[in-house]
């Protein structure tokens, strides 16, 4: 996962790939071809085309196709195909699309701030630099600045993204396809999903980024990618841009024991439970599971996920395989200039890593709380937003400056799509079950206040609660942001009485975690300078992990061994979806998809070798959460697919890449175009992409 500063400085490896362009030009991610790669609704997309059409995955875009779908106009079932831009739809007012623009080191800048200090004042000194920084750069209006940190607290960069806020949904396949084989077949191979969107964004006719409205026009990206017409094969070369979301390959070999130890089967209980609450509630073909299913999708994408990272760093042995590398590093370390100093920070990373160890059950559990509700959490919200701007702006907490209010707005309008009383009170009573299990110790004062010391109590509560509240109202949720802190904090909306009173903890909590992440950040970078010179003594490059900035990895179309008699093939074609095919969900393929399979008219997007229309393809590229939607460039820098998933054998590659497993699983875009052209036609979307409709 190359940032793309380091590029050149690899360009020999990349040459040697099969890359044709000009590797100097990857450098600069305002410049094409990297600028026609944006962040889509927290994942990856790309431009392609001078109107701003956006191309993502369908699971990106889910919560704009749901959020447009209700049980009599169901887009999620039947799909959405706009006749004209005219018919294109707006997405939810909190989707965004952001255009990076800035990538400027600031490193001396913020640790300027926070020389000499230590724990929670040098978290603070960063977080007030690095919001300075911001609000500077967010004096250019329509922007959207950010700080990130390399390497763990070493190195620091401000990004400048193009906020874009009227997105609307152009083309999105029926679930059936954009999401065939559903859990079943996710992180699975071979894969036979349609698993992409068509947007469009938009400006307000100054050409600035404006809020929806009728009278805005398309945007013109600063640049687009060009479908690629020529067909694939084993062995091509290819190259992935996106922003992926979080790795930990640079953690240490106590956070790799206790990721395989206890947070992995945590995550697999907890999240699999939940699943099973929504289920329970909201059964299927009901309104409450309509407005649930952005949320369940992200829960079961969660659940497999962590499932298939277990056994994954069980088989690459990943806790032992990062202990005996750290050792050797020790080793190596003890022989070097003010090793001592080094060790001593390590050694004070261990005991800040030992000391969250104490609470984390509760604290996960009153995480979930927050964030697998719809109401409670909006509660929360406008509590933390009430306290918030009493304050100055540049002292309120990130996520609740000015330049985030429209967000939160955007948030709390649309609450009432996503939620139903029974099954929010279905998860909390589920989760509280887990927390009064817990040893006494980790009781948290504030939770027992609200909802009571045993389930007896709790059930009770939630049936009062929920009762009673008027926060299922967007006009009740809207008047308490816009009302003045007082009025909010004396507010006798039952909900709102709990998360004022849950408030305290969640503060509490926050002042400890700075206490402890401040030293993390002063403290990490002793380890990550260790990493970086032994990794140097072994001849081997080094990038930071992941973070959510513009990435690129590059290799080729690739199938696997997977053990003794098993191989996968690099391409899957539609004759799976109809092996596959039951007439049930989530393999009930839609008949007009099963009509032109056995018409067999590809026409120009007939795999050459295969002689049937491609679906999917397999390469070796690097990829992670955040990915999804990553543009797959050929050797010609052209388009060829679009990521949407790995394969199962290498879910654990957040934590531990092992080149011997990791796969990636992209769209090939030739279905896409198959789709458009002969399925659910769109003729005038096709000319707008350049490429044949036939």
């Amino acid at each position: 996962m190359w940032l793309p500063s380091q590029l050149p400085g690899i360009q020999a490896q990349i040459k040697a790939a099969g890359y044709k362009g000009d590797v100097n030009a990857l450098a600069d991610v305002t410049k094409p071809p990297l600028s026609a790669v944006a962040k889509v609704g927290g994942a990856t997309g790309a431009f392609v085309s001078k109107d701003g059409l956006v191309l993502t995955n369908h699971h990106v875009a889910f919560g704009v196709i749901q959020y447009n779908s209700s049980k009599e106009r169901d887009l999620i079932k039947n799909g959405f195909v706009a006749e004209n831009r005219e018919a294109e739809l707006p997405a939810n007012p909190d989707y965004r699309v952001l255009v990076t623009t800035g990538f400027d080191r600031i490193t001396d800048r913020i640790l300027k701030a926070a020389a000499g200090k230590t724990g929670r004042a040098y978290y603070e000194a960063i977080d007030l630099a690095g919001k300075a920084e911001v609000k500077a750069c967010e004096q250019d209006p329509g922007y959207r600045c950010s700080v990130v940190n390399m390497h763990y607290g070493s190195d620091f960069y401000l990004i400048k993204q193009l906020e874009l806020k009227d997105i609307r949904l152009v083309y999105a396949p029926p679930e059936a396809i954009g999401n065939y084989g559903d859990e079943i077949d996710n992180f699975m191979w071979p894969r036979h999903s349609g698993d992409f969107t068509v947007l469009r964004a938009y400006v307000g006719k100054d050409g600035r980024p404006a809020p929806y409205s009728k009278d805005n026009v398309p945007y013109t990206p600063p640049a687009f990618l060009q479908i690629s017409t020529t067909p694939i094969k084993d062995g091509d070369y290819a190259m992935l841009a996106g922003y992926p979301g979080t790795t930990y390959r640079n953690r240490t070999a106590g956070e790799f024991a206790d990721q395989m130890r206890w947070q992995l089967p945590t995550r697999v209980e907890l999240y699999g439970s939940i699943l099973k609450d929504i289920a329970a509630a909201a059964p299927a073909g009901t309104e409450a599971a309509v407005k649930y299913a952005a949320q369940v999708q992200s829960a079961k994408n969660t659940l497999k996920r962590a499932q298939g990272e277990l056994e994954g760093m069980t088989r690459s042995n990943a806790d032992t395989v990062r202990k005996e590398d750290e050792q050797a590093m020790l080793v190596w370390l003890k022989k070097q200039p003010n090793a001592q100093a080094a060790l001593r920070d390590m050694d004070a990373v261990e005991k800040l890593l030992a000391d969250g160890r104490a609470t984390r059950d509760a604290d996960q559990l009153f995480m979930l709380m927050r964030s697998q509700t719809q109401v409670l959490r909006a509660a929360i919200q406008l509590q933390r937003f009430a306290i918030e701007k009493k304050k100055p702006d540049a002292e309120r907490e990130s996520g609740y400056q000015q330049r985030d209010e429209s967000l939160i707005e955007g948030n709390l309008k649309q609450v009432q799509r996503r939620y139903d009383p029974a099954v929010e009170k279905a998860i909390l009573a589920d989760l509280l079950a887990r927390y009064y299990g817990l040893p006494a110790n980790q009781r948290i004062q504030e939770i027992d206040a609200v909802f009571g010391k045993d389930m007896a109590g709790a059930r009770k509560t939630l049936d009062s609660l929920y009762a009673t509240t008027r926060l299922g109202e967007e006009s009740e949720r809207l008047r308490l942001m816009k009302a003045d802190s007082a009025e909010v904090a004396g507010s006798t909306d039952p909900v709102m009485v709990a998360a004022a009173k849950l408030m305290r903890a969640i503060l509490a909590g926050e002042q400890k975690a700075k206490e402890r992440d401040g030293e993390l950040l002063r403290l990490r970078p002793a380890y990550m300078r260790t990493l970086a010179g032994f990794r140097q003594s072994q001849g081997r490059a080094m990038y930071p992990d992941a973070n959510s900035t513009l990435r690129v990895s590059f290799g080729k179309v690739t199938g696997m061994h997977v053990k003794d008699g098993m191989e996968y093939t690099p391409v899957t074609t539609v004759a799976g979806i109809t092996e596959k095919h039951t007439g049930k969900f989530p393999f009930d393929a839609p008949e007009a998809l099963r009509k032109a399979i056995a018409k067999g008219d590809f026409g120009s997007t007939k795999d050459p070798v295969l002689k049937s229309q491609s679906v999917n393809f397999m390469t070796n590229l690097d990829t992670t959460g955040g990915n999804s939607g990553s543009p797959v460039m050929d050797a010609d820098g052209k388009l060829i697919g679009l990521n949407f998933d790995s394969n199962w054998e290498a879910v654990s590659a957040s934590w531990m890449y092992d080149p011997r497993y990791k796969r990636a699983i992209h769209v090939d875009l030739r279905y896409m175009r198959w789709l458009m052209a002969k399925v659910y036609p769109a003729p005038w979307l096709l000319k707008e992409l350049n490429v044949p409709a036939e």
